[in-house]
């Protein structure tokens, strides 16, 4: 660990002159006495509350827990709000605002009196963001999770946010439920404060949060409404204070060898294949190298462990109960596939963190010899249709279909699939490959978490629950299905995506990594000729930024010029 060093914040409070009246005169106005000034480490709660976010909706609470551990140990607590992204509420989608977010939480922590920083992180996007923009300024960071929220309720049974969302919407869409009991199990999904109870992204990210050592021990499941989660960010402010003076750094955690440990952790949870471009994003900030072969190969050799909606059964409540993450991560290690000394920020390895965890229900948390599901890393495809990668989640497709040619049905945007999938007419059977173009980082805008399309309803009839399905968009880890997602690079750039026409055959062939248009070099070098791309999604303000300058969903869809950090140095004067 590095030794201390002058703090940030005395830039601004020791001065004895008019700049430093300033600075210390206008935070008096809240009653803080001058020996609030003396040197303590000041700590910035980086906070995502907001009414727009239910996920998020607690945060006031766990801010103020956060602020008596800082106070405790000695800090000087300051929060700060940054905008807080929601996938239930916010159009068109929250990804498209996550490097927004992480400029502002880059900014907010560079231009302000901050000598570290606590993340409070909830529904999925914040997570990456915050992650995003601590680490481009590098200070010390922790960060504390959300939680999931209580098991959804209905009928007697547990139902599961995101996964049971779309299977009744399908029930709904086929005739087999009525809308009266739609709304009823709407009123039991959401129970409580927290993030969606499925290994969803807001779950996957908050293992992988702790995977990578930047928060304490057991983030990742304790529920939102526990009141050990209140009690972990207690003593997250405690630590932030002693991460401070002992001047550890975020770039000292996250490493690229965490970074392996995450991966496969998010093998061994069967988690959201969005995070593989959030880490690869969170990787380029740091100047690290994390690619989408790496995905695969460091996935490969770890079974999915987790009995888990959308992969299986269960709910995080059920997760946090049976061990939480440590028991997994415990069985990850017991079979030496986790380099055991990555540190984290409660001081400890991982390994010491988590060598000596215990499972209490098997039947949620699978053992290493005899897993839930043999396949539970994250498959890169590659081909003529994708030649920079496509990603597809094994643990929730169908193993019947993980080889499969099929005629095309093209979708050329989201509005042509709306407009036709409820159609009976439409020319589709189960043996199809439904193709959906333009929802890619470009072409969505913001890479929507629509690639999961809707199956016809005269096929739900048939009982026909899975098929192909093949984009350039995301899907929400709570979904589930024969999905191939990310197609790189996108349709609206003129990828091979946007060249795919009715009828055209495809292969999928998840053990050769294989995604192939069998269509000929030269019909496709002729489409590729006639090609016209979209009309700009904006002329103005961020979506325009955005747009012009956002990465391929291989390169993290990060923006091209946000790639390693700006570092912590103290900016001028502004006085």
């Amino acid at each position: 660990m590095s030794a201390a060093k002058e703090l940030r914040s005395r830039s601004w409070f020791a001065r004895q002159d008019k700049n430093g009246f300033y600075y210390r005169s206008w935070l008096k106005n809240r009653g803080l006495p001058q020996d609030q000034f003396d040197g303590r480490p000041v700590i910035g709660i980086c906070n995502t509350w907001s009414e727009l976010t239910p996920c998020n909706t607690h945060f006031k609470t766990i801010a103020d827990h956060v602020r008596w551990g800082v106070l405790e140990a000695g800090g000087f607590p300051l929060e700060f709000p940054v905008m807080s992204l929601g996938e239930t509420m916010l159009r068109p989608t929250a990804m498209l605002y996550r490097n927004l977010v992480s400029m502002e939480v880059e900014e907010s922590i560079r231009a302000n009196p901050l000598d570290g920083v606590v993340l409070l992180m909830g529904c999925d996007k914040t997570t990456p963001a915050l992650l995003m923009g601590a680490a481009s300024v590098d200070v010390p960071a922790i960060g504390i999770s959300a939680g999931p929220m209580l098991r959804g309720l209905y009928q007697g049974k547990y139902i599961g946010s995101g996964t049971n969302t779309i299977s009744m919407s399908e029930q709904l869409r086929s005739g087999a439920i009525t809308l009266t009991q739609y709304h009823d199990a709407e009123a039991g999904m959401h129970r409580s404060h927290g993030t969606c109870m499925t290994m969803g992204t807001a779950s996957t990210m908050a293992c992988l949060v702790e995977a990578l050592g930047m928060s304490l021990p057991g983030n990742a499941a304790i529920p939102a409404v526990d009141a050990r989660r209140n009690l972990l960010a207690r003593e997250s402010g405690r630590r932030i204070v002693d991460l401070v003076k002992q001047d550890v750094v975020m770039s000292q955690i996250v490493t690229r060898l965490s970074l392996e440990n995450a991966v496969r952790v998010n093998a061994g949870i069967g988690g959201s294949t969005n995070a593989v471009i959030h880490l690869i994003a969170l990787a380029r900030r740091l100047g690290l190298s994390l690619s989408l072969e790496d995905w695969d190969s460091l996935g490969q050799t770890v079974p999915c462990l987790l009995n888990i909606m959308p992969s299986g059964q269960y709910l995080m409540e059920d997760f946090f109960e049976a061990g939480g993450l440590p028991a997994v991560v415990r069985e990850l290690g017991d079979n030496n596939l986790l380099h055991k000394h990555a540190m984290t920020v409660n001081g400890q390895s991982i390994w010491e963190n988590n060598r000596e965890a215990p499972c209490w229900n098997r039947d949620v948390i699978h053992s290493f010899a005899a897993p839930f599901k043999r396949d539970g890393g994250i498959v890169v495809l590659k081909g003529n249709l994708a030649p920079d990668g496509a990603v597809l989640k094994p643990s929730a497709a169908s193993p019947a279909l993980m080889q499969h040619t099929g005629r095309a049905v093209v979708f050329e945007t989201i509005e042509d699939l709306r407009a036709r999938i409820n159609d009976d007419a439409l020319d589709i059977d189960e043996t199809c490959i439904m193709v959906l173009k333009n929802c890619g980082p470009k072409g969505y805008p913001g890479m929507a978490e629509v690639g999961n399309l809707p199956l016809p309803p005269k096929l739900l009839k048939r009982g026909i629950t899975d098929m192909v399905r093949i984009s350039d968009a995301r899907m929400s880890g709570t979904a589930y299905g024969t999905v191939v997602l990310h197609c790189a690079p996108e349709a609206a750039v003129g990828g091979p995506l946007a060249f795919v026409q009715n009828g055209d055959l495809i292969t999928l062939d998840v053990q050769q990594r294989k995604l192939s248009l069998l269509v000929s070099s030269a019909e496709l070098e002729r489409r590729r000729a006639a090609f016209l791309p979209c009309a700009p999604a904006a002329t103005r303000g961020y979506v325009k930024l955005y747009v012009d300058h956002v990465l391929q969903a291989n390169e993290g869809a990060d923006l091209d010029f946000l790639a390693g950090g700006s570092g912590s140095s103290v900016p001028r004067d502004n006085f």
